[in-house]
């Protein structure tokens, strides 16, 4: 009998959720209430699509429907890894995300700290303003800028030339896609970036700061032992998040830079999805497509996580 009492007071338990459920809905009504568009967005825009993956796995008719449409298993799937231009999405794929990761990913945490050391407020606030602006101007005109700055008669060749070099169309070089596309990225968002590490840098007990210089430390012990370790929790959170978007290159920035002279550079899995789902037609293929990249990305954030709690045991969840 001693062992149905957990059991029981498990049942118990469980009978009284719904109504603390009940009970929370009332007392926080206007939180609940102002949570209903977030909930409704992402039901509608993100859960609801989700049933039109089954088409990865059917030869999809639009005119008889998802259901009406043929079922071929993983045909797709096989199609798309023993395909010509597997090898070459994803390899472009994975190398352009572990190059934005490596340099793009710290550039804000870089910004950040130098701010943090300068002491000028109003010189702070400019830099701040002068690096978030990118962020806010439309992904068309940043990409109208970047074909500017790197044609032939731009302002990155006109350097180039008056340090002795040749001019050249960078865009129609394979070789220079990355660069342009990294760069240009940490460029765009650097100034964003830093705006949860100031948010966390605020949050840093100034006590600790003290506390360290008493024991004799100067600013770059300070950031060493107290600014670094408090930024951690953060830094692993969005390191987490970024990772979890390694096969995630977004198809907007690559279509409007790229050509078919730097496809062998340039294409990756998003940009090759655009092109034969929504220019071929092929809407179950490039499903398949997508699914398989989706997947990557999930088990890419589950196993970083799972990575993350057992080292410093800070995970989202």
């Amino acid at each position: 009998m001693a062992q149905l009492k957990p059991e029981r007071s498990k049942v118990a338990h469980a009978g009284h959720l719904p109504l603390n459920i009940a009970k929370d809905v009332v007392k926080n009504k206007f939180l609940y209430i102002m949570l209903t568009p977030v909930l409704a967005y992402f039901i509608i825009f993100q859960y609801l699509p989700m049933y039109g993956a089954i088409i990865a796995f059917k030869d999809f008719n639009p005119r008889i429907g998802i259901w009406g449409s043929e079922w071929v298993g993983l045909q797709h799937f096989k199609d798309f890894f023993g395909g010509m231009y597997f090898w070459r999405v994803l390899k472009n794929t994975l190398l352009i995300s572990l190059y934005d990761l490596l340099f793009g990913f710290p550039a804000p945490l870089i910004l950040a700290l130098l701010l943090n050391e300068v002491k000028n407020a109003l010189f702070k606030r400019a830099v701040q303003t002068i690096t978030y602006l990118p962020h806010f101007i439309s992904l068309v005109i940043i990409c109208g800028m970047i074909k500017d700055f790197t044609s032939s008669d731009g302002v990155i060749n006109d350097i180039i030339v008056f340090f002795g070099g040749e001019r050249i169309t960078m865009l129609l070089e394979p070789s220079y896609f990355r660069t342009i596309f990294v760069s240009s990225n940490i460029w765009q968002h650097v100034g964003w970036g830093t705006i949860i590490y100031l948010a966390a840098l605020s949050a840093i007990d100034p006590e600790q700061y003290e506390a360290c210089k008493i024991d004799g430390g100067g600013r770059w012990k300070q950031m060493l032992h107290v600014t670094l370790p408090g930024l951690l929790p953060v830094f692993v959170i969005l390191l987490i998040l970024d990772i979890g978007r390694i096969m995630s290159v977004g198809f907007e920035k690559i279509i409007l830079l790229y050509n078919p002279t730097t496809f062998v550079t340039a294409d990756v899995i998003s940009s090759y999805v655009y092109r034969i789902g929504l220019q071929d037609f092929q809407f179950s293929f490039s499903s398949a497509v997508g699914l398989f990249n989706s997947v990557i990305n999930f088990s890419l954030v589950i196993g970083s996580n799972w990575i993350s709690r057992k080292l410093n045991n800070t995970s989202l969840w």
